[in-house]
């Protein structure tokens, strides 16, 4: 499939080995870190032109809209390209948990290192 994703945009990604580039979903207000996932040119695209999170699923092999089956929505308000141009940033308004497991954020479950 070919992407209609700007070409002034394709062209500062820098992309993995297999042409996706990492979406990291942040809640509008707070920066709360929600969760992370991947993206192909398209699904940018759709992110950019709908406002509905779309995301690609390495595990499915397919494009994915946030909410879809779960109900559990991201409106887009803003999508920023850090200075590498290897990850996207989706600020979003979440509705619903943000994790497939149930959880708030992707975050909430296994903590590493504690406030010290």
């Amino acid at each position: 499939m070919t992407s209609a994703l700007d070409p002034s945009i394709a062209s500062r990604l820098k992309r993995t080995a297999d042409g996706l580039v990492c979406a990291v979903a942040q809640r509008r207000g707070t920066g709360e870190v929600l969760m992370v996932a991947w993206m192909d040119d398209e699904a940018l695209h759709r992110t950019l032109t709908t406002r509905r999170a779309t995301y690609y699923s390495r595990s499915r092999q397919q494009l994915w809209v946030k909410g879809e089956t779960s109900g559990h929505t991201q409106h887009v308000h803003e999508v920023r390209l850090d200075c590498d141009g290897d990850t996207v940033l989706l600020v979003v308004d979440q509705v619903g948990a943000a994790c497939h497991t149930g959880d708030a954020t992707c975050f909430d479950s296994t903590v590493l290192l504690g406030a010290g």
